[in-house]
């Protein structure tokens, strides 16, 4: 009963932050962490006064004292509490959240958001007071009943990015011995990312090696190396095999024609697909999706 009420309470949570597409926690020292959201489209920003290690991308930084981190959803990342005294505010929202086209590529030029940027500071006791007065202000308006509260705390989360670009990024990052497998887990996050596919009208639109490398702000032989090292298979044939296997899904459980199909899955026209699902699967589409109607 207990599990029922707690299962609840987070569904009520999650409904909460999608319709808002906000939310920000004070983390007290007996919880081990910060919340945790798997949701893939969240950007997140956390103070947090202890010792730690955070595990970003192919990358690893021991912090000590005070530190403000910035996730990303495009992004895999991990955080090691090492203290037993420790303290965290975090906030999380979407793209949506910020509405307002200039934030927008504000944020996605941000170095605190990219592969090779700098998404983790070391802060100084007037740095962390400063921004842990602003946490503060959102924790105070979010259950405010202020009509424009959404548009204030979208200036105090702007107000944050803003403070971090002035400041002199952590330098003591260090190369994990396992780099290989942080890019490839990389990779699978982002090609991951983009299944399933529900709307037939949004095409794929990272499809190959090139596009994945491009995102990832790595040379394409770099990724494949590390690619094949841990998987022991190439990148094209990983992204070959799940597009295949969106394929058939689609196939199977949805009513959408051919072409539909085609250019939800990336390709500019019905016979490259036709093409590209035979050599696969040696089958044309039409008679794998007669099959396994069967």
């Amino acid at each position: 009963m207990e599990d029922s009420i707690l299962k609840s309470t987070e569904d009520l949570k999650d409904l909460n932050l999608k319709l808002k597409g906000f939310r920000v926690f004070k983390v007290e020292e007996s919880f081990r962490g910060v919340p945790e959201y798997s949701r893939k489209n969240f950007y997140k920003i956390c103070l947090h006064n202890g010792d730690s290690t955070v595990h970003y991308a192919d990358k690893s930084v021991a912090v000590r004292g005070y530190t403000l981190f910035f996730g990303t959803p495009y992004i895999p990342y991990s955080w090691e509490i090492e203290s037993e005294k420790h303290n965290s505010y975090t906030c999380i929202f979407t793209e949506g959240f910020l509405s307002n086209n200039e934030r927008l590529e504000s944020l996605h030029n941000s170095p605190l958001f990219k592969v090779g940027g700098t998404p983790v500071f070391t802060l100084e006791e007037s740095s962390y007071q400063f921004i842990k007065a602003i946490f503060e202000k959102m924790l105070e308006e979010q259950d405010s009943v202020y009509h424009y509260k959404d548009e204030l705390i979208r200036n105090y989360i702007n107000l944050i990015i803003h403070e971090a670009h002035k400041m002199q990024p952590s330098e003591n990052y260090f190369t994990t011995a396992n780099a290989s497998s942080r890019i490839s887990g990389l990779f699978m996050e982002l090609l991951e990312r983009q299944f399933p596919i529900d709307n037939p009208h949004q095409p794929l639109m990272i499809k190959n090696p090139n596009d994945f490398a491009e995102r990832l702000n790595i040379h394409v032989n770099h990724l494949n190396r590390s690619v094949k090292e841990v998987t022991g298979k190439t990148t094209k044939d990983l992204i070959t095999e799940r597009i295949a296997t969106e394929a058939k899904e689609l196939l199977h459980y949805t009513d959408w024609s051919i072409a539909d199909i085609a250019y939800s899955l990336g390709f500019e026209y019905p016979t490259y697909f036709n093409n590209f699902f035979k050599r696969v699967t040696g089958n044309t589409p039409n008679t794998w999706r007669k099959t396994s109607a069967v």
